[in-house]
């Protein structure tokens, strides 16, 4: 059975990767310079943690990416709680209204509880929920789990691909009588949906605030990515700039 721990990976495991920089937790990044902007401090920790590798990877849209994230990876108490706390600093600055956090079975339940936990931490203590894939139909029943669905309800996520999960949510949040506020992902990996030959102008991000018209908020994004790794710094990562942006070009919105 699928615990609470269980994530879907973003890319099907299939591919190679030519490394995962290992780096130590310091104040300074090998790179040389201090990383004082969050969203690249968050890059970072996510090379660290081997979640961000690059290579060849063949997505679930079938295209061969220069890159992959893979938050199933961030699996022990250090690592999630540092990407707890990445979420909640992320969402604090947003500026994003919110009375609650929802996240969205299964990658989301530990998301939204561990963000909440590093909220607290940050003298802002807030419930949050998550629902079940099947009804419970004994004890308390039903199929959200943790507090009552009420006010401005945050969703909190990985990514967002087809916005499945989403779309879930808001029908959920909504039928409680409360308000979808808010996404908020780790990656948002500004890309086109659709197949080659007949892109869509828009990615799924774009799409999914459009059609519920709410925010959605990233802790870090392809962009921070592309600057990170053309930092210089570092010789490994470097190399994979120019496959990363030629994936940009090819697939990103417009502005990416």
């Amino acid at each position: 059975m699928l615990g609470i721990f269980h994530f879907l990976p973003e890319f099907l495991v299939r591919g190679r990767s030519d490394f995962a920089l290992k780096w130590r937790s310091r104040k300074s990044s090998p790179h040389g310079p201090i990383l004082e902007n969050l969203r690249q401090q968050f890059i970072a920790f996510s090379v660290d943690a081997g979640v961000l590798r690059f290579g060849e990877f063949i997505t679930k849209a079938g295209r061969t990416s220069p890159y992959f994230f893979n938050a199933g990876l961030f699996n022990d108490g250090a690592t999630l709680g540092r990407l707890a706390d990445f979420y909640a600093q992320t969402l604090i600055d947003s500026g994003v209204e919110f009375d609650m956090l929802f996240g969205p079975a299964y990658k989301g339940i530990t998301l939204a509880s561990a963000t909440a936990v590093a909220l607290a931490a940050k003298g802002r203590n807030v419930p949050f929920a998550y629902n079940r894939k099947e009804a419970k139909d004994h004890g308390e029943g039903g199929t959200i789990v943790g507090a009552p669905l009420k006010g401005r309800v945050v969703i909190i996520d990985d990514v967002i691909s087809a916005g499945t999960s989403v779309r879930e949510s808001v029908d959920l949040i909504r039928a409680a009588g409360a308000t979808p506020a808010a996404v908020l992902i780790a990656l948002d990996r500004m890309e086109r949906s659709g197949a080659d030959g007949a892109l869509s102008a828009n990615s799924a991000v774009q799409e999914v605030g459009a059609a519920y018209g709410m925010p959605v908020v990233s802790i870090a994004n392809l962009n921070d990515l592309l600057s990170f790794i053309s930092a210089g710094g570092n010789a490994e990562l470097t190399k994979h700039r120019d496959a990363v942006a030629a994936y940009r070009q090819r697939y990103g919105v417009s502005g990416a």
